[in-house]
């Protein structure tokens, strides 16, 4: 069975890093842009990260520009997060989440747990929470704001 242990995603600073990495440790996995009127979800997602990191959450941004919304390279996505909302959790490459040209993780994802458009993504800020197990447990649409997703990382965390 496929678990996320099993991709590997170029980081925000241009290395490999194996998601195997994050092996026992309860994941969100968020498609981000830089541009978009759900950019402040940043901030949320900082949160989790500073609340429940100590218990074993572990965010990880992935920026897309699939929907025309992300800044040009690595280093301004960086930059940009870092400087605007502090974020500490792990930043990935740009990466495509739809069509042929889409990570394999985010075909993964999106195939185990499938959306209002099919496995297809709709936009960005798409989050996808994964288990100790490696397994999705559950998708949530870019409207669904982090601190709404709480409950169910304690859930993940408590097991």
């Amino acid at each position: 069975m496929t678990a996320l242990t099993d991709f590997t995603a170029t980081t925000i600073t241009g290395g490999e890093q194996p998601l195997s990495a994050y092996e026992g440790k309860v994941v969100l996995v968020v498609n981000t842009a830089s541009q978009c009127g759900f950019t402040p979800q940043f901030e949320g997602l900082e949160k989790l990260h500073q609340d429940y990191g100590d218990r074993g959450l572990v965010v990880l941004g992935f920026p897309s520009d699939q929907f025309n919304q992300e800044l040009g390279t690595a280093d301004e996505i960086g930059e940009f997060c870092q400087k605007n909302y502090g974020v500490s959790f792990p930043m990935f490459d740009k990466v495509a989440v739809n069509g042929d040209e889409a990570h394999p993780l985010f075909r993964w994802l999106t195939s185990e747990k499938g959306g209002l458009l099919g496995s297809r993504i709709k936009w960005n800020f798409t989050k996808f929470l994964v288990g100790r197990d490696g397994q999705v447990v559950k998708r949530y649409g870019s409207t669904t704001k982090p601190e709404k997703i709480a409950a169910d990382i304690e859930k993940q965390l408590g097991r």
